[in-house]
C-alpha cells in the first residue's frame, strides 16, 4: 500500500517513519511511504502555498492551485460533475480538517483495503475551500480540537492503518483476534513481569490471579469483561 503525504513541512515526518515497526514495514516493502513538499508544485520564483483570505481574516489560507497540481502528479484523475474523482477504484485523497468525519477504527479498517492514499496536510488559517469541496474524497478530523496543521493527522492515519495490513504487525493472526465483528478494535488490560511490584514497603501492586491460572477460557472472560470497544 502506498502513502502519498502533502505537506509544507516535509521535516516533519523525517524521524517518524525512520523508526520501529514503520521502518521495517517499509524495508519489507509492504507499504511505502512518500512525503512531498507542496512547494514543489508551486511556479513562482518565491514558491508561494498560501495566500490572504477572501473576506478577510487573520491567517493565511493554503492555495488551490499547488495542491490541485500535486494530487493531479501522483494519481490518474478525471473531472466529473466538476469534481476532481480517481481513475483508480482503490484510490482516496484525504485532506486532514476540524471539519471532517471523524476518524476511527472502523474507517481505518476501510482504508486499509486500499492500494493509495494521498493525504493532504493544511496549515495556517486552513485551506481553500475548494480542496474540500472538489479535490478530497473524504474529509478527516482525529478529534475535536484544531491543531496547526494537519501533518500530526496524517501521522495517526498512517500508523493506525498500517497496522491492519498483513504483515506489518508480526502477529497479525493475534491483532485479528481483537478485532469486533464491527471493525472495530477491543483493547483489555495488559500485564508483565514482575507478578507483584512494591513501590514502596508495605505496599503491593499484584497481576489478576486468573492471568496467572493458564487457564484460557477463564482469561478470556476475563478479558471480554474489561474490554473497551474502540470503534
Amino acid at each position: 500500500m502506498k502513502f502519498d503525504v502533502i505537506t509544507i513541512f516535509p521535516e516533519i515526518f523525517d524521524f517518524y517513519f525512520k523508526h520501529s515497526i514503520i521502518k521495517k514495514a517499509q524495508e519489507k516493502g509492504i507499504i511505502k511511504i512518500r512525503v512531498h513538499n507542496l512547494r514543489d508544485w508551486t511556479l513562482d520564483k518565491h514558491k508561494t502555498a498560501d495566500d490572504k483570505a477572501f473576506g478577510g481574516g487573520r491567517g493565511m489560507v493554503v492555495k488551490v492551485e499547488p495542491i490541485f497540481r500535486s494530487v493531479s502528479s501522483l494519481t490518474k484523475l478525471k473531472i466529473k460533475n466538476e469534481k476532481l474523482k480517481t481513475k483508480k477504484k482503490k484510490v482516496k485523497i484525504v485532506l486532514f480538517t476540524p471539519r471532517g468525519k471523524k476518524f476511527n477504527q472502523k474507517m481505518a479498517t476501510q482504508l486499509a483495503k486500499l492500494d493509495q492514499l494521498i493525504l493532504i496536510c493544511g496549515r495556517y488559517e486552513g485551506v481553500d475551500e475548494r480542496v474540500a469541496k472538489y479535490i478530497a474524497d473524504q474529509t478527516i478530523s482525529i478529534g475535536d480540537y484544531v491543531l496547526m496543521g494537519g501533518e500530526l493527522p496524517a501521522l495517526v492515519l498512517i500508523e493506525t492503518v498500517a497496522r491492519l495490513i498483513p504483515g506489518v504487525i508480526g502477529k497479525s493472526e493475534l491483532l485479528g483476534e481483537r478485532i469486533t465483528k464491527k471493525k472495530g478494535f477491543r483493547e483489555y488490560p495488559q500485564y508483565t513481569r514482575p507478578e507483584i511490584f512494591e513501590p514502596k514497603p508495605g505496599v503491593k501492586w499484584k497481576v489478576p490471579k486468573v492471568l496467572l491460572s493458564g487457564n484460557h477460557k477463564k482469561i478470556e472472560e476475563w478479558r471480554k469483561k474489561r474490554s473497551k470497544i474502540i470503534e
